[in-house]
């Protein structure tokens, strides 16, 4: 089923018609290696699940990101390399390949003030088809496309809807399956900046995997 906007002639859903940027990006879990001389509570004792997007894992930065571009300082904070598709095509819903590592770190993409953007993000059954929830901080987005099993790039975008499409701040990447969307990068975003955000503290439950786990030993001081 397809959810559709209450757009009109008033109230048009005002989605890109043209796109100067397309990406691709893989979500799901992988494996990482823990530090020398560590115990993981991994798949082995050695590595740790891990999740990612095009095979690259977050990295919490010891300065915040916006902080450093403001200041000139990106070096050593973050990297402008991150991969706009997946580096190692596979078949995404398919079986899984043999190498599950993911690579760490801090990268991002830069997008000029005013682009255009269509982003499809695919879910992977690497280990374990999952629904990940899409959030696009200081944005609005429409949803022009969903559907199962892998993208096509061929076939699925000439059914995208750029007529009525739902506009969202949050979607969700089905399990087994991919969602498109769109929008327009015209917020140099000062949400975090100005201390827009909140956080939940889950305390401990009474059974041992109800409990929080310590943290890594590589994890970044503030």
């Amino acid at each position: 089923m397809k959810f559709r906007s209450l757009a009109n002639d008033e109230f048009p859903a005002n989605v890109p018609k043209t796109v100067d940027k397309r990406f691709f990006f893989t979500v799901g879990l992988g494996t990482s290696l823990c530090p020398k001389n560590t115990t993981c509570q991994g798949p082995t004792n050695s590595t740790k699940f891990a999740a990612s997007v095009n095979n690259v894992s977050f990295t919490l930065p010891s300065v915040a990101i916006l902080q450093a571009y403001y200041f000139g300082q990106s070096n050593g904070v973050y990297t402008t390399d991150f991969p706009v598709e997946p580096m190692v095509p596979f078949n995404y819903t398919g079986i899984a390949p043999n190498n599950t590592n993911v690579m760490n770190g801090t990268r991002t993409v830069v997008l000029p003030f005013n682009t255009s953007v269509e982003l499809v993000m695919q879910d992977t059954t690497i280990l374990g088809a999952e629904s990940h929830p899409l959030h696009l901080h200081g944005f609005n987005f429409f949803v022009v496309g969903q559907g199962f099993g892998n993208f096509d790039p061929v076939k699925d975008p000439a059914k995208f809807n750029l007529v009525d499409p739902m506009e969202r701040n949050t979607a969700g990447v089905p399990a087994g399956g991919w969602i498109a969307i769109r929008f327009l990068a015209d917020n140099p975003d000062v949400h975090t900046s100005w201390g827009l955000k909140m956080a939940w503290l889950v305390l401990d439950g009474p059974e041992p995997n109800q409990k929080l786990q310590p943290p890594p030993s590589d994890l970044p001081q503030c």
